[in-house]
């Protein structure tokens, strides 16, 4: 059986004692077992770091930024043979593999151009022969903890910036998918980053806490589940860290009268149910404001979602594959159980699916339900699964009110020709990122990803610039330099070289 090894510079590690394993969803057979790391494990990992770091952060950012270049060649070279590996340990279709790596590199690209973000601020003349500047300085060593969803995207959301300025940087991926994020890291190596800047380790909550808990880590990005980030973060803050801690979702789509009712469809077939709808940006609730407009919905969405093809991860026309597990399997199953007992209407039933060949893979069928409440907690909660929950609503104001209200405020969408419906919404909707005919509002990698309420925890979003922000720390310098006559012995009448006057702070007015 194939072993999945931890990533740590000069090897020499213990074996360990503890593995996990990596399932094929699409048989629903072990395919490998991953090494479930412990505290020494770390402690290895933050040595090297420790020790890389400091020649890393004095590389120019110039050359920095051409490490990122040769890596995004290299994953680029590699794409198909990494989308392949992906697919294999979490389920999703080639074509949202590559996606998945795509996502990931448009941040490398944004990294590329690291030398003009970290540039600081400057002031001449701030006061009498005073001037005063800033610097991004990185803050050592950073650490990630990443979700299985997106076992290349996530990684390279947060290693990407933090090492392009100048941090040493340890990830923790999912040990559900974790042979991407190791090739990954061999490739960094590849592209010419020195050894101990970037490390892997693998591992379960031991390890999680082992990183919050470590002295010598300055800060952690995680994404994941609410509980687990509201976990996170506070055990993390309480240690002294920088932490951002990205939770779940529970997406609303909006759709108003005018909508394209054709378009809203197809956007929602792959919005609610591509990847399996194992996607924090997935868009698992959709509203019609109006009954007629939800008679109308629900007519064109039941044949659409029966026409879905649901396939193993490598076949081309399956729109969707897998989940990851069979846990996860029973989960989604036991949400759809609680939707039908709270009385909604199960109108497409995806329980039971099985495909001829894989009878014991980690299958799920598309679902639909019709006349959700809020007060359902199949509504208030992430199913994480390819489930469609319609909840009408009687008109734009009510529509509005069901996302600001949820416990999770990370994204949402309007479908809508009217130009003010869309502007209002946008203005006046209680959550992190908005979508106006765009049904998955994730935005381009130079601008940042963050939701609000549950769905985030700490004060700076994931990557563009509020990434360069949260990877770094400011230093302020104010600086005087006296003409030559001014220095000691070079002035008769003691000028501004005087010892008391370096006693008292210039004045700037």
């Amino acid at each position: 059986m194939r072993i999945i090894d931890h990533f740590v510079a000069g090897g020499g590690l213990a074996p360990a004692s503890r593995h996990g394993d990596v399932f094929d969803p699409n048989l629903g057979e072990v395919q490998a077992h991953v090494a479930l790391g412990d505290k020494a494990v770390l402690d290895a990992a933050v040595r090297n770091a420790l020790d890389a770091q400091p020649k890393w952060a004095a590389v120019n950012p110039q050359r920095r930024a051409r490490v990122m270049f040769r890596f995004k060649e290299l994953v680029e070279r590699e794409m198909d043979a990494l989308a392949r590996t992906l697919s294999s340990e979490h389920g999703k279709v080639l074509a949202d593999a590559k996606g998945d790596i795509q996502r990931g590199l448009e941040v490398i690209e944004f990294c590329c151009g690291i030398p003009h973000v970290l540039k600081g601020e400057y002031t001449q003349g701030a006061g009498p022969g005073i001037d005063v500047y800033s610097m991004r300085q990185p803050l050592g060593i950073g650490a990630g903890i990443t979700p299985f969803n997106f076992p290349a995207m996530i990684p390279m959301w947060m290693f990407g910036v933090a090492i392009a300025c100048g941090n040493a940087f340890i990830l923790k991926p999912s040990e559900r998918d974790p042979s991407v994020p190791v090739r990954l890291a061999e490739l960094m190596l590849e592209a010419g980053l020195p050894e101990g800047v970037l490390q892997v380790v693998h591992g379960d909550k031991e390890m999680v806490d082992a990183i919050l808990d470590h002295p010598a880590i300055a800060a952690v990005s995680f994404v994941g589940s609410s509980d687990i980030a509201h976990y996170v973060y506070r055990r993390g803050v309480d240690a002294g860290k920088r932490v951002q801690a990205m939770g779940g979702a529970k997406n609303h789509g909006i759709v108003m009268p005018d909508a394209d009712m054709d378009q809203v469809v197809a956007d929602l077939a792959g919005a609610a149910f591509g990847s399996a709808g194992e996607r924090c940006m997935a868009l698992p609730v959709v509203v019609p404001v109006g009954e007629k407009t939800a008679d109308t919905l629900r007519d064109k969405l039941v044949p659409a979602i029966e026409a879905l093809r649901v396939g193993v991860s490598t076949d081309e026309q399956a729109h969707y594959g897998p989940v990851v597990n069979a846990a996860h399997k029973q989960r989604v199953e036991n949400w759809i159980q609680t939707g039908v007992d709270e009385g909604a209407e199960l109108v497409v039933d995806g329980r039971g699916f099985t495909l001829q060949g894989h009878e014991k893979g980690f299958f799920i069928g598309p679902t639909l339900f019709d006349r959700m409440t809020p007060e359902m907690t199949s509504y208030q909660e992430e199913i994480f699964g390819p489930v469609l929950q319609i909840v009408r609503a009687l008109d734009f104001e009510t529509a509005v009110r069901l996302p600001s209200q949820h416990q999770y405020g990370n994204g949402v969408a309007i479908f809508t020709r009217n130009g003010h419906a869309a502007r209002e919404f946008a203005a006046r909707v209680n959550v992190g990122m908005v979508g106006i005919n765009v049904p998955i509002p994730v935005p381009v990698a130079y601008h940042t990803f963050g939701g609000w309420k549950r769905s985030a925890y700490g004060d700076v979003n994931q990557h563009g610039t509020e990434g360069v922000r949260f990877w770094t720390r400011v230093k302020t310098v104010t600086q005087r330099w006296p003409d030559g006559s001014a220095l000691p012995g070079g002035s008769e009448d003691g000028g501004p070289s005087r010892i008391q006057d370096a006693f008292v702070i210039p004045t700037m007015g």
